[in-house]
């Protein structure tokens, strides 16, 4: 990829973004929260760059980070890579590239990953290291902001909802054994502490950005006490935000309700496993996993990834992965960091290249491939 080539068209279009280049960029330090506290981070070196923890993972991921450095590099973004390769399925996992790992986000603050893949059959552990990873730094609130792209026609049209997982508990507790032969209990754990903190989340998130409503997802009509307890403790938390109304809905109900009409939805919050399966069916109505981003917070860290995980194996090696997702990750982590003024040029160009509808990779029905994308986005 000529590089030179797609800086100087990247820099073309950041002056018709923001006026001019030589603008002065907001390169104030940051830490990566919930709360948006902003403690000092040794991730700013002293010349004003952002040191970021990169996964590229498993699958397209390589080839998605791939991107995200070629375009950063072309619009001379202030951020360097601490680059950390780790999976399960291609013998370069181990408990101490775990620490490293853990170890590179405590000490820069914020991430951008791809997906780990964990391989189905049981080896000893019942947690996969995606699981770890969010335990460990208890990035305990992934959200996925679902919006149309302009320029990509679906069903539905000019889409605008979020949905705010919990993701240190539920389903995935990794709490599995067999209790007499060919019986296998799997424990749902549901805590009022972090029912609560989700809740608390979802609805500071909808006061921040002025949205109007905020709906639980739950099945307490058959797991009483567990989503019950998930469902009392929003419904608590909901009586702090007045101005904010509050409805609740069971999930399958949600399921055909954001297939029949998603328009209703503004923000959605939900336990651990209702979230993993809504986030792919709204990605769905949008264009699917190659498009819609998505981030995880912690009361300290940010990990940016896509919103709908999927490392989409069978098309690794081919350039035929769609980029859009990740670069849009990574728009927003760039705005995470106060990095505004790169985060626009980001965001805008990889959906001027959506809008005009001349490049699209397989996914999206077109027949160019990743590098196409990545290039179109400096012309």
């Amino acid at each position: 990829m000529a590089v030179a080539s797609l800086r100087r068209s990247v820099l073309s279009l950041n002056r018709t973004l923001r006026g001019s280049w030589c603008q002065a960029p907001d390169l104030r330090p940051v830490c990566v929260s919930a709360c948006q506290r902003t403690p000092e981070r040794s991730s700013v070196h002293a010349r004003n760059t952002f040191k970021v923890t990169m996964v590229p993972g498993d699958g397209v991921g390589p080839e998605l980070m791939r991107a995200v450095r070629e375009v950063f590099k072309a619009a001379d973004v202030p951020v360097e890579f601490e680059e950390i390769h780790i999976s399960e399925v291609h013998n370069m996992a181990s408990e101490e590239k775990l620490d490293q790992l853990f170890t590179s986000v405590r000490n820069n603050g914020v991430a951008i990953k791809g997906k780990i893949n964990n391989p189905m059959a049981y080896k000893g552990d019942l947690a996969s290291y995606e699981m770890k990873l969010r335990r460990k730094l208890d990035l305990f609130a992934n959200v996925v902001h679902v919006t149309s792209l302009p320029g990509y026609s679906t069903r539905h049209n000019s889409l605008d909802l979020v949905i705010i997982r919990e993701q240190t508990e539920g389903e995935y507790s990794s709490l599995e054994h067999e209790s007499v032969k060919g019986v296998i209990e799997s424990l749902k754990i549901i805590t009022r502490e972090k029912s609560h903190r989700i809740a608390k989340f979802a609805f500071d998130y909808a006061t921040k950005k002025g949205r109007s409503k905020v709906t639980a997802v739950h099945k307490a009509n058959i797991m009483k006490l567990g989503d019950g307890l998930f469902l009392q403790s929003c419904a608590e938390v909901a009586k702090l935000y007045p101005k904010i109304k509050f409805e609740n809905i069971i999930i399958d109900n949600c399921c055909m309700q954001l297939v029949r009409n998603p328009y209703q939805f503004d923000v959605l919050v939900m336990p651990n496993l209702y979230g993993n399966i809504i986030d792919n069916l709204a990605a769905g109505l949008v264009g699917g996993a190659g498009v819609v981003p998505g981030e995880s917070y912690s009361d300290e860290y940010a990990v940016f990834e896509t919103g709908a995980r999927h490392p989409f194996a069978q098309a690794v090696g081919r350039n035929i992965a769609n980029p859009t997702a990740m670069l849009l990750s990574a728009a927003n982590m760039l705005r995470h960091l106060n990095l505004d003024y790169h985060s626009n040029m980001v965001s805008e160009a990889v959906k001027r290249v959506i809008k005009q509808g001349k490049v699209r990779t397989k996914d999206l029905g077109g027949y160019c491939t990743t590098e196409d994308f990545t290039f179109s986005m400096g012309k």
